[in-house]
This record gives structure tokens, C-alpha cells and sequence, in this order.
């Protein structure tokens, strides 16, 4: 079985638009892809990279021509509620702490799909604790219990070390996909994830 890994921050709008075309991925090619919280801020502190934000402010034409590039991706994957959040960007410390706290008591699928759209559709401003606690409980969650995990010493090593594990493993930034062992970065390089996907299982079967 061909392992996929989707390592994501919620602070990545081209991560939030890989992960509205997985659910489509995964239903046509029958593989469940492995989401991995990192800290975003932490890779780009231990490789010097910068967000595409400040590092190509000011370029002229880059930024019209990213927006060229997701109104694409968007029309072609049938993402029609995206919104570029007022606050961003953010600090997503506490939001991925929350992200492995929702792992370790069993709801972070639920977790991540709301709060994919508190921060891409609804423009909520998750820099401010009192909305992430008003994000938890409209999302049903215990709102003290999340707080309260994401304070635990084996929480925050959990994302440390997946931070870590992602820049010995060649991560840079995110989206970052895994198919296996071989690394793919960006939204611009999931058809070739899918791509791959479909070589080893076709290779598997013959």
C-alpha cells in the first residue's frame, strides 16, 4: 500500500486549497492520505526560508500572477467559498498544538476541516485566544479540554518533533506531500503526487 503524507499549517492558504482537492484524490484513487500537523514557523526558522507573503512583497506581477494561479486551481477543483483572511498572517502555534491535541483524543478530522474554514472561508481572526475558543465550541468542542491539551509537555514535543522530523526529511515549507519516501512541494505539484499514486499502484497489481 502506497503511504501519502500531507504535512500542514493552517497558516498556508495553497496547504488549505491542497486540502480541499484531497477528499477528490482519495475517493478516485482509493489511497487515504496521512495528515501530519507541522509548525510552519519552526521550518522556516531552521531552514532561513521566509513565507511567499514577505519574500516576494513588492515583486512586481508576482502576486497578480499567484492570484492568476489559484482563481485556477480553485475553478478547477470546484472551490468557490475561499476568502484571503484579513488577519493573515498568523501566528499558528496555538492552532497546530490544537491540531495534535485533537489527534490524541480522537477528533481531528472534525478539527481540521473547521478550522481549514474559520481561517479560508469565514476570515476569522485566529491570532486572538478568545476566538479560537469561540471556534472550538461552535465546533462543539471542550474548548477548556483543547486549551488545556495544548499546554501538555507531550503535545507540544509531538509538534516539535514533527516539525524536525519534516526538515531532516527535506520540508522547506507547505504544502509538503510524501508518496513514500520521495518529497513534492506545492500545490502546482499534486497532479504529480496523483501521478505517482497511480504508477505504484498500477505497479503493485501487475
Amino acid at each position: 500500500m502506497t503511504n501519502v503524507e500531507f504535512l500542514f499549517d493552517f497558516g498556508s492558504p495553497n496547504a488549505y486549497f491542497c486540502h480541499r482537492a484531497i477528499p477528490a484524490i482519495e475517493q478516485s484513487t482509493g489511497v487515504k492520505f496521512t495528515y501530519v500537523p507541522i509548525l510552519l514557523g519552526g521550518v522556516f526558522k531552521a531552514t532561513g526560508n521566509r513565507s511567499p507573503f514577505e519574500a516576494f512583497a513588492g515583486i512586481k506581477n508576482k502576486n497578480d500572477y499567484d492570484g492568476l494561479e489559484i482563481k485556477r486551481f480553485c475553478e478547477e477543483h470546484g472551490i468557490t467559498d475561499f476568502r484571503s483572511n484579513p488577519h493573515f498572517p498568523i501566528n499558528t502555534l496555538a492552532l497546530m498544538r490544537g491540531a495534535v491535541a485533537a489527534q490524541k483524543i480522537g477528533v481531528f478530522e472534525k478539527y481540521v476541516n473547521d478550522f481549514y474554514r474559520y481561517m479560508w472561508v469565514e476570515e476569522r481572526n485566529l491570532n486572538d485566544p478568545a476566538e479560537i475558543a469561540r471556534a472550538l465550541t461552535d465546533s462543539g468542542f471542550d474548548a477548556k479540554e483543547l486549551f488545556a491539551l495544548t499546554q501538555d509537555p507531550e503535545i507540544k514535543q509531538t509538534l516539535v518533533d514533527n516539525t524536525s522530523d519534516a526538515v531532516a526529511r527535506g520540508v522547506f515549507g507547505s504544502p509538503t506531500f510524501f508518496v513514500d519516501d520521495d518529497i513534492y512541494f506545492g500545490k502546482d505539484r499534486l497532479h504529480v503526487v496523483v501521478s505517482e499514486i497511480e504508477k505504484r499502484r498500477a505497479k503493485a497489481s501487475a
